[in-house]
Protein backbone atom coordinates (compact mmCIF):
# COMPACT_ATOMS: atom_id res chain seq x y z
CA UNK A 1 0.00 0.00 0.00
CA UNK A 2 1.22 3.53 -0.79
CA UNK A 3 0.81 5.87 2.18
CA UNK A 4 1.31 9.63 1.86
CA UNK A 5 2.30 11.35 5.09
CA UNK A 6 2.94 14.91 6.21
CA UNK A 7 2.85 17.08 9.30
CA UNK A 8 3.17 20.65 10.36
CA UNK A 9 5.69 21.90 12.93
CA UNK A 10 3.45 20.75 15.82
CA UNK A 11 3.30 17.19 14.52
CA UNK A 12 6.85 17.04 13.20
CA UNK A 13 8.34 15.28 16.23
CA UNK A 14 6.24 12.17 15.55
CA UNK A 15 6.44 12.20 11.75
CA UNK A 16 9.89 10.57 11.28
CA UNK A 17 8.96 7.78 13.70
CA UNK A 18 5.63 7.20 11.94
CA UNK A 19 7.34 7.20 8.53
CA UNK A 20 9.73 4.50 9.79
CA UNK A 21 6.91 2.61 11.49
CA UNK A 22 4.73 2.50 8.37
CA UNK A 23 7.69 1.58 6.13
CA UNK A 24 8.66 -1.11 8.62
CA UNK A 25 5.24 -2.66 8.12
CA UNK A 26 6.09 -3.08 4.44
CA UNK A 27 4.25 -0.11 2.98
CA UNK A 28 5.61 2.42 0.51
CA UNK A 29 5.75 5.80 2.24
CA UNK A 30 5.51 9.09 0.37
CA UNK A 31 6.87 11.72 2.78
CA UNK A 32 5.50 15.10 1.72
CA UNK A 33 7.23 17.11 4.42
CA UNK A 34 8.15 19.21 6.08
CA UNK A 35 11.82 18.31 6.28
CA UNK A 36 12.39 20.20 9.52
CA UNK A 37 10.45 21.42 12.56
CA UNK A 38 10.26 25.07 11.54
CA UNK A 39 6.92 26.87 11.78
CA UNK A 40 4.74 26.05 8.79
CA UNK A 41 1.07 26.13 7.85
CA UNK A 42 -0.86 22.87 8.22
CA UNK A 43 -3.21 23.57 5.27
CA UNK A 44 -0.29 23.36 2.82
CA UNK A 45 0.75 19.91 4.00
CA UNK A 46 -2.80 18.61 4.40
CA UNK A 47 -3.49 19.65 0.81
CA UNK A 48 -0.46 17.80 -0.53
CA UNK A 49 -1.46 14.52 1.15
CA UNK A 50 -5.16 14.85 0.32
CA UNK A 51 -4.44 15.46 -3.36
CA UNK A 52 -2.15 12.40 -3.54
CA UNK A 53 -4.96 10.26 -2.09
CA UNK A 54 -7.68 11.83 -4.26
CA UNK A 55 -5.62 11.28 -7.42
CA UNK A 56 -4.85 7.66 -6.56
CA UNK A 57 -1.11 8.32 -6.30
CA UNK A 58 -1.46 7.18 -2.67
CA UNK A 59 -3.91 4.64 -1.29
CA UNK A 60 -4.17 6.29 2.12
CA UNK A 61 -2.91 9.39 3.87
CA UNK A 62 -1.65 10.16 7.36
CA UNK A 63 -1.45 13.70 8.72
CA UNK A 64 -0.03 14.86 12.05
CA UNK A 65 -0.49 18.29 13.59
CA UNK A 66 -0.99 19.56 17.13
CA UNK A 67 -4.52 18.23 17.43
CA UNK A 68 -5.26 16.74 14.00
CA UNK A 69 -8.24 19.07 13.67
CA UNK A 70 -6.82 21.61 11.23
CA UNK A 71 -5.41 18.88 9.04
CA UNK A 72 -8.80 17.11 8.92
CA UNK A 73 -10.71 20.29 8.12
CA UNK A 74 -8.36 21.04 5.22
CA UNK A 75 -7.95 17.52 3.81
CA UNK A 76 -11.68 16.83 3.86
CA UNK A 77 -12.29 19.75 1.49
CA UNK A 78 -10.45 17.96 -1.32
CA UNK A 79 -13.02 16.07 -3.43
CA UNK A 80 -12.75 12.33 -2.94
CA UNK A 81 -11.18 12.56 0.49
CA UNK A 82 -12.75 11.29 3.69
CA UNK A 83 -10.58 12.64 6.52
CA UNK A 84 -11.12 12.58 10.27
CA UNK A 85 -9.29 13.20 13.52
CA UNK A 86 -8.86 9.85 15.23
CA UNK A 87 -7.84 9.49 18.88
CA UNK A 88 -8.27 5.77 19.59
CA UNK A 89 -7.53 2.55 17.73
CA UNK A 90 -11.22 1.59 17.93
CA UNK A 91 -12.24 4.85 16.24
CA UNK A 92 -9.66 4.16 13.50
CA UNK A 93 -11.17 0.74 12.92
CA UNK A 94 -14.70 2.16 12.73
CA UNK A 95 -13.53 5.02 10.50
CA UNK A 96 -12.32 2.45 7.97
CA UNK A 97 -15.16 -0.07 8.39
CA UNK A 98 -18.07 2.37 8.31
CA UNK A 99 -16.76 5.42 6.45
CA UNK A 100 -14.12 4.02 4.10
CA UNK A 101 -11.88 6.74 5.54
CA UNK A 102 -8.82 7.41 3.44
CA UNK A 103 -6.95 10.17 5.32
CA UNK A 104 -6.12 9.70 8.98
CA UNK A 105 -5.42 12.80 11.07
CA UNK A 106 -3.77 12.42 14.46
CA UNK A 107 -2.53 14.63 17.27
CA UNK A 108 1.19 14.93 17.73
CA UNK A 109 0.83 16.94 20.93
CA UNK A 110 -1.88 15.14 22.88
CA UNK A 111 -1.59 11.52 21.71
CA UNK A 112 1.50 9.47 22.55
CA UNK A 113 3.48 7.97 19.67
CA UNK A 114 2.69 4.41 20.82
CA UNK A 115 -1.04 5.15 20.64
CA UNK A 116 -0.67 6.77 17.22
CA UNK A 117 1.14 3.65 16.04
CA UNK A 118 -1.82 1.52 17.20
CA UNK A 119 -4.19 3.92 15.44
CA UNK A 120 -2.14 3.66 12.23
CA UNK A 121 -2.24 -0.15 12.49
CA UNK A 122 -6.03 -0.18 12.60
CA UNK A 123 -6.26 2.44 9.84
CA UNK A 124 -4.02 0.45 7.50
CA UNK A 125 -5.24 -3.05 8.39
CA UNK A 126 -9.02 -2.54 8.44
CA UNK A 127 -11.08 -2.95 5.28
CA UNK A 128 -14.26 -1.07 4.45
CA UNK A 129 -17.24 -3.21 5.48
CA UNK A 130 -19.42 -2.11 2.56
CA UNK A 131 -23.02 -3.28 2.80
CA UNK A 132 -25.30 -0.78 4.47
CA UNK A 133 -22.37 1.63 4.76
CA UNK A 134 -21.88 1.96 0.98
CA UNK A 135 -25.01 4.04 0.50
CA UNK A 136 -24.15 6.28 3.43
CA UNK A 137 -20.64 6.92 2.14
CA UNK A 138 -22.09 7.68 -1.31
CA UNK A 139 -24.47 10.19 0.30
CA UNK A 140 -21.59 11.83 2.15
CA UNK A 141 -19.53 12.05 -1.04
CA UNK A 142 -22.33 13.74 -3.00
CA UNK A 143 -21.32 16.86 -1.08
CA UNK A 144 -18.25 17.00 -3.36
CA UNK A 145 -20.54 17.57 -6.37
CA UNK A 146 -21.17 21.31 -6.86
CA UNK A 147 -24.46 20.49 -8.62
CA UNK A 148 -25.85 18.70 -5.53
CA UNK A 149 -28.57 21.04 -4.26
CA UNK A 150 -28.76 19.58 -0.78
CA UNK A 151 -31.17 17.34 1.06
CA UNK A 152 -34.82 18.44 0.94
CA UNK A 153 -35.85 20.30 4.08
CA UNK A 154 -38.88 18.05 4.55
CA UNK A 155 -36.77 14.88 4.75
CA UNK A 156 -37.46 13.09 8.01
CA UNK A 157 -36.77 9.34 8.11
CA UNK A 158 -36.15 7.03 5.20
CA UNK A 159 -37.34 3.44 5.33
Amino acid sequence: MRVAIASDHAGFDQKPALVDYIAGRGHEVIDLGPSQALRCDYPDFADKVARKVASGEADRGVLICGTGIGMAVTADKVPGVRAAVIQTPQFAELFREHNDGNVLCVSGRFTPLATNEEIVDKFLDTEFAGGRHEGRVAKAMREDDPSFAGVPEDLDVQG
